[in-house]
């Protein structure tokens, strides 16, 4: 390296090179994340004009070639002349970052966009994109690759339509070549945008398979839409309950319902942008609807003055909320824009919020009586699960190191190497304990099935001895007091048998990190291992497989040419076909982990350098919560609906 730093070693990049150079700053990253980002950054200009009141029709299409249109029935944008740059107002926004109709309030009122970076990202990030506009009876058209002009602004038709369709073809000079479009993505965000963008209506299609996938969605009902749609599966306590106005400052539109579920499910949104963090808007929710239940409380004589007021906690619990705030000058914190920060905002949520709740509590005595009656009841399960948690903690602490007896810990105690697997059984759990790296793995097994929590409040929950052992393995507690700086092994890996039993164990140990553990899996921390499902041997060659389509080729390179052949590999006898002997193979299959010996587990399904682990991410957290809420819920109806809808479909079910 040159110790020679002067000025030429300072680089300037020109226009759009900084995006292409840096990609990670503007849509967060190349996988298929930041992939979607670009049809999110288009998508949401058309947003913007149906939230001004231009636009009621929006049409996204895949392509068979690979690209992906959007199209709105806008005002179309601006191809005349830009005083500043001296290029057309299209050529501007598509190709210099901060140019866009969002800054000086005269384009938009309301609008997602703060930045000016979206379409001009997209452009960056595009092997080609395609602008059309429609406006003034007239088609224009521009074409760019990677940020640069190919081709001149042109006049290619004429038309009775207006608004803009944009054209792009992601650069996977840029993008991992694994990434793509997900349709069931694509689909779940727009009928999310379709609930707050009343009477806008949103098809998207699909041309990239021989069978081609539409759907269109439309809603009048807005936000009270949005919460039934949410609360669709669940055991529902009492109507929805929906209050909008329009302030000078801001549009404030509020829907909410409470189930007979044990977890809260709130919803932000900021000018239709989902507020993955919250913000000002939803910490003023949450304080009106604390301090409006606990005052109506008192006021009816639910609340002695000896009681303790109903805490945050116990008035969420079972809540389906949307809160959406539409304003002119909103403050995100980053441009993946996760969290509201406009300080006026809180106290004009806060305030029209604990209004419009309180009268409907008065007005609606049957409603109330139920959302009291949960709340309540929270508050009577919190006390005995601090109980119940306090007695977890002791006992933990007179174990020595706050462990459980049956947990076999690693000797590391950084919490980034160390992994801890969550094992089905003592026998599979002995052969984890003997297979492992003593350094860095931890082993606890679990007996039996642990507790469905999707059926259960936490005091009940904290008596199933499993569960507790797993909390205080954990280290972060559970509840008010979850704090994931004190979580004691960066990978939790479920590791469970390939059978019926084993899916059903897993399946119980999500529901439970998904309701209790939610931050362990968006911090990446929940992993799923990947046992083998066969051992085939051939002479002193062995190799394992983890599924019947690798059998099928493996059997096929150690010479069973044919799956007629493949049938009879187990059997010793080959004297009916002398001449044409079959290879001696043999397939050993494993249904359990206790099957294998300690060796095997750890070359097969411990070993960091051969292993397969699965991540748990949550990339549709509202679909996630209502799967968990179908399929281990108490509500058998649709439960047995989702069975028949996709049992045709079905590719894990192990039979």
């Amino acid at each position: 390296m040159s110790k020679d730093y002067s000025a030429k070693n300072i680089q300037v990049l020109e226009g759009l090179e900084a995006v292409r150079k840096r990609p990670g700053m503007y849509i967060g990253s190349t996988d298929e994340r930041g992939l979607h980002h670009l049809l999110w950054e288009i998508v949401d200009n058309s947003i913007d004009e149906a939230m001004a009141g231009f636009c009621d029709q929006i049409d996204i299409e895949m392509q068979k070639d690979g690209g992906i249109l959007v199209r709105d029935n806008g005002r179309g944008i601006p191809v005349d002349l830009h005083e500043k740059t001296g290029k057309s107002a299209l050529e501007t926004i598509m190709t210099i970052l901060h140019a866009g109709g969002k800054f000086d309030g005269g384009g938009y009122k309301v609008s997602g966009g703060l930045h000016g970076v979206g379409a001009s990202v997209v452009n960056a990030l595009s092997e080609q994109t395609i602008a059309r506009v429609f406006r003034n009876g007239k088609i224009w058209e521009q074409k760019y690759s990677r940020g640069k002009i190919i081709s001149d602004l042109q006049e290619v038709g004429d038309t009775d339509k207006t608004g803009t369709e944009i054209v792009f073809y992601p650069d996977f000079e840029i993008f991992d070549a694994s990434a793509e479009i997900n349709f069931k993505n694509v689909k779940t965000r727009m009928r999310q945008q379709a609930y707050l963008t009343k009477a806008v209506k949103i098809s998207i299609s699909d041309f990239r398979e021989e069978q081609e996938k539409k759907y269109q969605f439309f809603f009048d009902g807005g936000v009270a839409s949005y919460v039934r749609h949410l609360t669709e599966n669940k055991n529902r306590l009492c109507k929805v309950i929906h209050f909008e106005k329009q302030l000078p400052e801001a549009l404030i539109e509020i829907g909410l319902q409470y189930t007979e579920n044990f977890s809260e499910n709130i919803w932000s949104f900021a000018n239709n942008i989902f507020t993955a963090e919250g913000g000002t808007h939803l910490t003023g929710f949450r304080a009106a609807l604390t301090r409006t239940i606990n005052n109506f409380s008192r006021d009816k004589g639910f609340l002695k003055d000896k009681d303790e007021n109903l805490t945050a906690d116990d008035v969420r619990e079972g809540l389906n909320a949307v809160i959406s705030v539409k304003i002119s000058e909103p403050q995100f914190e980053g441009q993946t824009k996760g969290k509201l920060g406009n300080a006026e905002i809180r106290p004009l949520v806060e305030s029209f919020f604990a209004e419009k709740f309180s009268e409907f509590l008065q007005e609606n005595p049957e409603d109330a009586k139920s959302i009291l009656g949960k709340c309540l009841l929270a508050a009577r399960a919190r006390r005995a699960a601090r109980a119940a948690r306090d007695t977890v903690i002791r006992k933990g602490a007179l174990e020595g190191m706050t462990l459980p007896g049956k947990l076999a810990d690693c000797s590391s105690r950084k919490m980034e190497v160390s992994e801890l697997f969550i094992v089905e059984g003592d026998s599979a759990g002995g052969s984890a304990k003997q297979g492992r790296n003593r350094e860095f793995q931890a082993i606890l097994p679990l007996k039996g099935k642990i507790l469905n929590v999707e059926q259960a409040q936490m005091d009940k929950m904290l008596k199933n001895n499993e569960i507790k052992a797993l909390i205080v393995a954990l280290g972060t507690g559970i509840g008010e007091i979850f704090d994931t700086e004190k979580l004691r092994y960066g990978k939790i890996i479920i590791m469970t048998d390939a059978d019926v039993d084993g899916a059903h164990i897993r399946t119980l140990l999500l529901t439970l990190f998904f309701r209790y553990f939610k931050k362990l899996i968006q911090n990446g921390n929940v992993f799923i291992a990947c046992p083998p499902l066969y051992k085939i041997s051939k002479g002193k060659k062995s190799q394992y497989v983890f599924d019947d389509n690798e059998k099928e080729k493996v059997l096929i390179d150690l010479g069973a040419e044919t799956k007629e052949e493949n049938q009879n590999i187990d059997s010793e006898s080959d004297n009916e076909k002398p001449e044409k002997k079959l290879p001696k193979i043999s397939i050993q299959r494993y249904k359990g982990l206790g099957e294998m010996n300690p060796d095997q587990l750890w070359e097969t399904t411990m070993d960091p350098d051969c292993r397969i682990l699965k991540r748990v991410t949550i990339s549709d957290a509202e679909k996630a919560d209502n799967v968990f809420s179908t399929l281990m819920g108490d509500e058998v109806l649709p439960r047995r609906k989702f069975i028949q809808t996709h049992a045709k479909t079905v590719k894990n079910l192990d039979i």
